[in-house]
């Protein structure tokens, strides 16, 4: 019995700890791959195929389950801009402006390489996201030895990156819209917004009309995970009198759940590729290339030059008790695209399994130069720098 409850314990410390999400998430990939080239292969890819309810497996997955994972970004993209560390404009344009020149700049590098096929080109946006689990769980390994300023910039580059990542998939991946579904997601949401505004704090009114919302968005001919967006906005943050209020409620239910489930199930399902089917010619394809070379290349380029041009013009400070070369390594860490990458890779290019294959290499190859890289970068800047006053560890991390 004390064993038990001591396991409890520890799993119950794992699932607190900021690297654990994205840990399991790592494990789920790694599983995909060792899956989809194993016997059990044609079993794996089978069972995603299979049709439950009208729909796949995959995509009860990426359509349905991956709408919570949007909602938990929501919830969080809410609570910082109100209350949070970006509730001021000041406190945004730092890491807004480098999330803009680390979205830009891969972008750019992709077009080069895939120019000028337009089937190839559907894919710009794929190396122009980055993984919060996988970059805050890298940067959270190295423990006090990171300042919290920086854990602080890359968490707010990191959500505002995702608010562009949401904004690229409803206006480039969306099509066929459907005037009624429309008009019936419209519904939803304003019958949300009158919950918001009576003060409605019961959370299961607003998670009723949020799966109403689903369905209107999912035949509407927009992504339907951008209903799970589109309800955290509704969810009320303050509210008159004592306890919690209905959005931290739900963020503290459904974040263990988006991170422990969701996203591992989303890595599992998406990460597997069959290495049988790749050659020479596939790691050089220009879909893999353009992909590894934005993430590693671009993506530090665009957050690193643009921190650099603000902070050496005077516009806004450096981050606290952090150095150019601290800096640099979390610039490099926002490399990690796995999720989001993923995710718009597929709605990229949903009927070329070819390509889908090249971009899931691309992906995961460059994720793992960026993660590597910059864990290297910054244990070797913060080896240098044990015991300097510069590094502050006493501030947490909200």
């Amino acid at each position: 019995m004390r064993a038990a409850r001591a396991s409890l314990r520890a799993v119950a410390e794992f699932m607190k700890a900021e690297a654990s999400g994205g840990i399991v998430l790592m494990a789920a990939a790694v599983a995909a791959l060792v899956v989809a080239n194993s016997p059990w292969a044609p079993h794996y890819f089978h069972a995603l195929e299979a049709e439950f309810f009208g729909l796949s497996l995959h995509d009860w997955i990426n359509d349905a389950l991956m709408a919570l994972f949007f909602l938990v970004i929501g919830l969080e993209i809410k609570r910082e801009m109100l209350v949070g560390e970006l509730s001021s404009w000041g406190a945004r344009l730092l890491p807004g402006a480098a999330a803009l020149g680390g979205m830009a700049v891969p972008a750019l590098i992709f077009l080069a390489f895939d120019h000028p096929d337009p089937q190839l080109l559907r894919g710009w946006a794929i190396p122009t996201a980055t993984d919060i689990a996988f970059a805050l769980g890298v940067l959270a390994l190295l423990g006090r030895r990171a300042p919290s300023s920086l854990k602080l910039f890359l968490t707010a580059l990191a959500i505002i990156d995702d608010m562009g990542a949401v904004a690229i998939i409803a206006l480039f991946y969306s099509g066929g819209l459907s005037l009624p579904m429309l008009g019936g997601a419209a519904l939803c949401l304003a019958a949300l917004y009158g919950l918001n505004r009576a003060g409605v704090r019961r959370l299961w009114p607003y998670l009723v009309l949020g799966l109403a919302l689903w369905v209107f968005v999912f035949h509407s001919g927009v992504h339907a995970t951008l209903a799970g967006l589109s309800l955290a906005f509704t969810i009320p943050l303050r509210v008159k009198g004592e306890g919690q209020s209905p959005l931290a409620r739900l963020e503290h239910a459904l974040l263990p759940v988006s991170a422990f489930l969701v996203v591992p199930l989303f890595g599992f399902a998406n990460a597997g590729v069959a290495f049988g089917n790749l050659s020479l010619a596939s790691l050089t394809h220009p879909v893999t290339l353009g992909i590894v070379a934005g993430l590693f290349v671009g993506k530090q380029a665009g957050v690193f030059g643009t921190v650099f041009a603000l902070v050496k013009t005077g516009l806004v400070p450096m981050p606290p008790a952090a150095r150019w070369s601290q800096i640099y390594g979390v610039c490099v860490l926002t490399g990690i695209g796995f999720t989001m990458s993923l995710f718009i890779g597929l709605l990229a290019y949903p009927a070329a399994p070819d390509l889908q294959d090249l971009l899931k290499v691309g992906v995961l190859s460059g994720s793992l130069i960026s993660g590597i890289a910059g864990a290297l970068i910054l244990l070797a800047v913060n080896r240098r720098s044990v015991g300097s006053p510069a590094i502050d560890s006493k501030r947490p991390l909200t």
